[in-house]
């Protein structure tokens, strides 16, 4: 029977790629952070932004193949491909925000947009945390719970920093430059449903906790 484990896939696999995806995630949202500083590298930021989203889509096929291959999965087949789906749709969120800045060729962000990139990166860092302490939930339950708690806390923040943004949007060129406005409340909007995409992932984290402890 050797043979025959050598060729089966390991559990353990689908960690290393949920590993691998969120470092995608941190990468893709130090670009996204990057470029909101704005100035004329911004285009190449958005270029990043897209690699980071193109290598994750890699990741996310990896592991739908993987599930199909696999006979034993380390938890329901359901929440695998829920988490990485949530996973990919952050960064699929960010890649939607850089091609916004292409399209409209901005090169200057508002002191908000900025600071909801702050955000972004801690939770992306946050969820980086998390998916490794997967492996062994019962040991780590504690942590993941803070973590996602955490990751809650930031998108509440992010609400408020949208509204403030766009608050201040308006104020300064919402009468003056309506096309400013509409552009300018497009970013907004998908930077604050980057972080809803977080919140997303940990809920998915949450889920699997209850139902594996």
């Amino acid at each position: 029977m050797n043979w025959f484990q050598a060729i089966m896939p390991k559990e353990g696999r689908f960690f290393d790629l949920f590993d691998r995806h969120a470092q995608t995630l941190c990468a893709g949202a130090g670009a996204l952070h990057q470029l909101l500083q704005g100035g004329p590298q911004t285009p190449e930021h958005c270029a990043a932004v897209a690699k980071h989203e193109n290598d994750a889509d890699d990741i996310t096929r990896e592991v739908m193949l993987l599930v199909r291959k696999t006979f034993i999965t380390p938890f329901d087949r359901s929440d695998i491909i829920d988490l990485i789906t949530s996973m990919d749709d952050a960064i699929d969120q960010m890649h939607k925000t850089a091609k916004v800045t292409t399209l409209f060729e901005q090169r200057s962000f508002q002191p908000d947009m900025l600071r909801l990139g702050e955000v972004i990166v801690k939770t992306a860092s946050l969820t980086a945390e998390a998916v490794p302490l997967l492996r062994s939930m019962n040991s780590n339950a504690a942590r993941l719970n803070q973590i996602t708690d955490q990751v809650t806390r930031l998108e509440e923040e992010s609400d408020q920093l949208y509204d403030s943004g766009i608050a201040a949007l308006y104020r300064d060129v919402g009468k003056s430059d309506p096309m400013a406005y509409i552009v300018g409340a497009e970013i907004y909007d998908h930077l604050e449903k980057v972080v809803d995409r977080f919140e997303d992932v940990a809920n998915r984290i949450s889920g699997v906790l209850i139902e594996h402890l």
